[in-house]
């Protein structure tokens, strides 16, 4: 057996997925494995899950394990306790998660939280691949955002850098599960959009319907994109007067919505930035479900 290749783990609340990576051919890994969390199982048995993954890994590749693994994970690391916090994965909560597996694997453990992977990953091997400052934003179920700079993850002080879906949207009132009113998240996430259709239109309809629907001439899946638009731009805009990065790439089933990239919602973020123009590039990811996992491997670079 040989020590070869990035091992990069992504840790999610339904999936474990892990990935041995040629570095010479990052796009036709050596190995990629998944198992279910069953986080509902506890925190033992998630750490339990990831070993096993491992050894199937070093099975399936004929490859021991090397001496460090990328893991990328929901939450992040409190750098003042070194502790995991704002896991939607509960059971991750207050724990040593990063030194349990280490000595769990018998490896050194770098880990990062999974928005922080995908951004690393588009940063590195995808859509914004050499650009100096990259801000990679998760659209989904919830809204979570990462940052690269010069090709490494910048976490800032409390671990929490690019945590734009708990900004407050002006205007915005509705309760958000962090203790707040009118976050990023309660307004442009997909159960958000879903659920303000739900209430102009009196339908539940999931989101792909509602974009099919809105093409349709559908009223109230047009008000909806329409909201997503003006509320976006107002969301990001805060995000670029900030940090003014070269690229932003959006990952995530909200990302797929092609209203997003169009040159109208452009115009609208210009409405809300301190410039007159806006050259900073919005990109769709080139890694698709790879970008996580990818990224965790990256880290182990």
């Amino acid at each position: 057996m040989q020590v070869s290749g990035l091992w990069g783990i992504d840790l999610g609340g339904t999936k474990i997925e892990g990935v041995v990576m040629n570095p010479d051919s990052p796009h036709e890994p050596f190995q990629r494995l998944r198992r279910d969390t069953n986080a509902s199982l506890g925190y033992g048995h998630v750490i339990s899950g990831i070993v096993d993954l491992v050894a199937d890994l070093e099975r399936s590749t004929g490859m021991n394990r090397p001496n460090r693994i990328g893991i990328g994970t929901p939450g992040v690391i409190d750098p003042a306790t070194g502790c995991l916090k704002n896991s939607n994965t509960l059971c991750l909560n207050q724990t040593a998660l990063r030194e349990d597996l280490s000595t769990a694997l018998n490896c050194e453990v770098l880990m990062a939280n999974d928005a922080d992977c995908f951004a690393l990953a588009e940063a590195t091997w995808g859509a914004a691949k050499e650009a100096r400052m990259v801000m990679g934003l998760i659209l989904g179920t919830g809204v979570g955002g990462g940052i690269v700079i010069n090709g490494r993850i910048w976490d800032g002080l409390h671990g929490i850098a690019g945590e734009w879906g708990h900004n407050p949207i002006p205007g915005e009132t509705r309760s958000c599960y962090c203790g707040k009113l009118g976050c990023v998240e309660t307004v442009i996430a997909g159960p958000s959009l879903e659920r303000y259709h739900r209430e102009i239109g009196g339908e539940a309809v999931r989101l792909p319907e509602i974009v099919a629907r809105a093409s349709a001439g559908s009223r109230p899946a047009t008000q909806t994109l329409l909201r997503l638009r003006e509320k976006f731009a107002q969301a990001i805009a805060a995000v670029i007067n900030v940090l003014d990065p070269n690229t932003i790439v959006i990952g995530g089933g909200v990302g797929n919505i092609p209203l997003l990239y169009e040159d109208e919602t452009r115009k609208a973020i210009c409405k809300h930035i301190f410039n007159s123009e806006l050259k900073t590039s919005i990109l769709k990811p080139l890694l698709g479900d790879s970008a996580g996992v990818f990224g965790a491997a990256r880290l182990a670079a």
